[in-house]
């Protein structure tokens, strides 16, 4: 069988994903034994809200979003030069804005830790986590450029070096938590943090080098690219401020429960990711250079087809490997080296989120469906909407089931939002949800996977945790006939 262009990138993207949620879960597993569900654990976890969401908002999945289908469009039609030109202007411009919001931020750490991070936190955590927080936004300023270089390679159809920047990024935080942490505690992981980021950026500089970039020490604000970028921007901005309000809102909550609470949230969304990322946002991630190319070249046939793929993938491997982590779970988890009531917390939150990963997944690519056809407003609205239901949700699941509804919150309300925007998309573009058999396939699937997990755990009760690591590999053996022509369609993209 001969594959295509996008099953190639893709594949390269995932394993890489693969190979990177690997080495985060070294990482986990070594910072869980070291500091268990500790206050400082929290502390540290509830200090990376403002600089994630700064650089979500400025070069990580904003700028970056808005940034691909504009940069595609000028390749296609003026060149490289003129692309790294532009690409040169709005890495000049958000450096600048980074640094101020950082500085800013800085000053303001102690307020917004006592108001908005973690009110619920005692006065010596809350201290601790204003220090933590504003060593993550030095992280943040190399940060803010490795994104946007990630960006313009995305849109050079190079894959390779992106993909093996988290790698490094994970290694050094492995070497925080292996060589810094018995020396600095909590400080070393951030420690970590700030070698990792400086290993991100680094690794991808050799491909600038092999596309031609060449930096331009301007920014042109009336530049007509420039502002078709920013016009993207703005509502994309927003989308990220509603998505990352949503991290903030969960520690928020969180930190009123018994401490340990942020800290299993954070275990529990990481679990999910593993699994979400390499079936969902390597999917996305491939396609959104394809979709803007062809949209832009008025193919609307090959964008109906090229997007209808992603999601059939996507919604097969994604729920087929929930259910098969949900089952699994409970036997895999003790690694964590975590007492009874932490694992059976972390278990029950990781469900939570497992229960809306595949909504997550699909607005991976729902999402960017709509990006490359420049239309930043209608996922705005969509997010704005998720926020508000979140919201709603966490604030009346908390108080039912505490960590739990928490996450549970999150499931709900982000599936809501991808189904909102599968239905407005389908208005837009006709056959691209065209499931066929791929409905009851995965329901099959779901159903081998999980089963088998669950008879081997009744066979073999006692068996150790890594028995489960051989029971899933099994059950994937086993459900790869019963999912062969989406696994076939994929090859093919």
């Amino acid at each position: 069988m001969r594959w295509g262009r996008l099953a190639r990138n893709t594949l390269l993207v995932a394993v890489f994903f693969g190979v990177d949620k690997l080495l985060a879960l070294v990482r986990t597993i070594l910072v869980a034994r070291t500091f268990q569900l500790s206050p400082e654990m929290d502390a540290f976890n509830a200090a990376n809200n403002i600089p994630d969401m700064l650089f979500a908002l400025i070069s990580g999945g904003a700028l970056a979003m808005a940034f691909i289908p504009v940069l595609s469009e000028v390749l296609v039609q003026e060149g490289r030069p003129a692309m790294w030109g532009l690409f040169s202007r709005i890495a000049n411009l958000a450096f600048l804005v980074t640094a101020g919001l950082s500085i800013l931020v800085g000053v303001e750490a102690p307020y917004l830790v006592a108001t908005v991070i973690a009110p619920g936190f005692p006065p010596a955590l809350q201290a601790l986590t204003v220090e933590l927080m504003r060593l993550d936004l030095l992280a943040l300023l190399i940060f803010s450029l490795s994104g946007l270089v990630s960006a313009g390679l995305y849109a050079n159809q190079h894959f390779l070096l992106p993909a093996l920047a988290p790698l490094l990024y994970n290694v050094g935080q492995i070497i925080g938590v292996v060589f810094l942490a018995p020396r600095f505690g909590i400080f070393g992981l951030v420690y970590g943090v700030l070698l990792g980021a400086g290993m991100h950026l680094g690794i991808q500089i050799p491909g600038l080098v092999k596309y031609g970039f060449r930096w331009l020490p301007r920014i042109e604000l009336r530049h007509p690219r420039v502002v078709q970028v920013l016009r993207l921007l703005g509502p994309r901005v927003v989308t990220m401020f509603f998505i990352q309000t949503i991290f903030i809102a969960r520690d928020y909550l969180a930190s009123f429960l018994p401490l340990g609470a942020v800290t299993a949230l954070a275990y529990g969304w990481f679990i999910m990711q593993v699994p979400e990322t390499i079936l969902g946002t390597a999917v996305g991630l491939v396609l959104l250079p394809t979709l803007s190319e062809t949209w832009a070249r008025g193919d609307r046939e090959g964008f109906a087809r090229t997007l209808n793929r992603g999601i059939r993938t996507v919604f097969a491997f994604n729920l087929t490997a929930a259910a098969l982590l949900a089952a699994v779970l409970p036997k895999v988890l003790p690694i964590l080296g975590l007492n009874f009531e932490d694992t059976q917390l972390v278990v029950a939150t990781a469900r939570a989120y497992l229960a809306g990963m595949v909504g997550h997944a699909l607005l991976e690519l729902t999402a960017r469906g709509f990006y490359a056809q420049q239309d930043a407003k209608t996922p705005l609205l969509a997010s704005a909407i998720n926020t508000a239901m979140y919201i709603t949700f966490a604030l009346l699941f908390g108080r039912l089931l505490a960590a739990v509804g928490i996450a549970l919150a999150n499931s709900t309300a982000f599936t809501l939002e991808a189904l909102l925007l599968l239905f407005l998309m389908r208005r837009r573009v006709a056959g691209i949800l065209d499931l066929r058999g791929t409905w009851w396939r995965t329901l099959t699937a779901m159903a081998l996977s999980a089963g088998f997990i669950l008879l081997m755990e009744r066979l073999m009760p006692t068996a150790p945790w890594w028995h489960g690591l051989f029971w899933s590999l099994a059950a994937v053996l086993l459900v790869l006939p019963v999912l062969w022509p989406e696994i076939r369609g994929f090859l093919r993209a």
